[in-house]
């Protein structure tokens, strides 16, 4: 049971130096509520009370002893027993009181905790520990995540924008489903469906990590079947960009700033997002680009080869000063990419796309250009399935120029069809 500080000193400054029968008969009763009178150091045939030690008397003339103390410098009060001679009865003499209040300081001494379990885990929820929500999810980033998993800084990232503002300080016991429900509405609300799921699966996988090792015994995962926004299958995209789409894009992306220009990037590179936004200018020498493995899906280091158009973008961009990020808004890589985008798709009239359709789209147009499979599937960084992935070693750097090359070959037509149709009919009439 919890105390106010201010009500034991209070009480605390009238402690009596006698106790009896008698003494505790006469104790007033209250008109409303409860009050303590607190009989520290008194003693009663031998039986000294130790510091703390009270009787509570209610408006309905019930008398207890109690024992005030402290644990980890938090107040807390005890309750002993009913005095046996209330109107109703009870099990305590003042005596046994007394020695109850003896024995009870001496197990604490020893490092008893006498707080329910729920009230114990209640007060441990509200120290630096695991025992909020947001303290689970940072001992699963350190134990689990850091340094073993590759989506680490996906993980951290939507843990701490998503997650622990909404249900961070919550005690572990005590979130809801419905909690955690109306969090993954806001979710995708915010930031669409697949963000909400994704969100999801992190903190499944958090609780279930904490509660399947043995980490706690009492903890239970709230999280179960049909949370999900979405259902597994709608999770796989096949979107690309139509001709007429990419045209508007790209006009949409001319005006300065590093979100435009990133897009026409990584449409010609086919690269990820999280690539080009942390893209640094010593990883680019002459004309390749070398992805370190600790920034690659993939966990290998990656070069790839620039088309001249993906060079142009880069030279286009004036270097920032105090920092080596190309795409950047300050010193750090760019972020914010919702606001971004949003500006771009007024600008080019549709918005059912995300940056990962750009890759996909690239990769599509590498087929129609005419690139080899084994080629197009290269440069986007995918491992070689079977036996081919194990023995061949060879860097394909000469072919994988080549398709983007003709990558960016076939964006520039499609960005052109008018210059396009003009240099077939020239070349019609010159063959004539």
């Amino acid at each position: 049971m919890s105390f106010d500080v201010q009500t034991y000193c209070r009480h605390g400054a009238n402690e009596m130096e006698a106790i009896s029968e008698k003494i505790v008969a006469k104790l007033p009763v209250p008109t409303s509520g409860n009050k303590l009178h607190y009989f520290s150091g008194a003693t009663l045939q031998g039986k000294k009370a130790p510091s703390g030690f009270a009787v509570r008397c209610t408006a309905a003339g019930t008398k207890s002893f109690v024992w005030f103390h402290r644990i980890n410098g938090k107040p807390y009060v005890e309750t002993l027993g009913r005095w046996d001679e209330n109107a109703g009865g009870g099990t305590l003499t003042v005596r046994d009181a007394i020695m109850a209040a003896q024995k009870r300081a001496k197990a604490v001494q020893r490092g008893d905790d006498p707080r329910p379990d729920r009230t114990r885990r209640l007060d441990e929820a509200n120290q630096p520990s695991e025992k909020n929500i947001a303290g689970l999810l940072d001992m699963f980033m350190a134990r689990y995540v850091e340094g073993k998993l590759r989506s680490e800084l996906i993980i951290r990232q939507s843990l701490d924008r998503l997650v622990k503002p909404r249900i961070g300080k919550i005690n572990i016991y005590e979130l809801k489903r419905s909690q955690i429900s109306k969090m993954l509405d806001e979710i995708a609300d915010e930031n669409g469906e697949v963000m909400a799921d994704r969100t999801l699966a992190y903190i499944r996988k958090a609780f279930n990590w904490y509660e399947i090792n043995g980490h706690d015994d009492d903890f239970k995962s709230p999280i179960v079947r049909g949370m999900a926004r979405t259902k597994p299958s709608e999770h796989a995209r096949d979107r690309i960009l139509t001709d007429d789409e990419l045209r508007s894009l790209w006009k949409a992306t001319g005006a300065p700033g590093p979100f435009g220009q990133m897009l026409r990037f990584i449409l010609l590179t086919a690269c990820r997002r999280s690539e080009a936004a942390n893209m640094v200018r010593s990883e680019v020498v002459d004309a390749d680009w070398t992805i370190p493995a600790a920034r690659y899906k993939t966990k290998t280091e990656t070069v790839l080869p620039l088309s001249k158009a993906a060079q142009d973008i880069l030279a286009s961009i004036p270097k920032a000063k105090g920092t080596d990020y190309i795409f950047t808004t300050g010193k750090k890589p760019i972020a914010g990419f919702t606001q971004f985008k949003a500006k771009v798709d007024e600008q080019c009239g549709f918005s059912d796309y995300c940056i990962h359709d750009l890759r996909r789209t690239a990769r599509s147009l590498m087929s129609r250009a005419g690139v080899p499979t084994d080629h197009a599937e290269r440069c986007l960084g995918h491992v070689m399935p079977g036996v081919r992935g194990v023995y061949d070693r060879h860097a394909y750097l000469a072919e994988k120029r080549a398709a983007f090359e003709a990558l960016a070959t076939l964006v520039s037509r499609i960005l052109n069809p008018t210059a396009n149709v003009e240099e077939l009919a020239s070349r019609r009439a010159a063959e004539r």
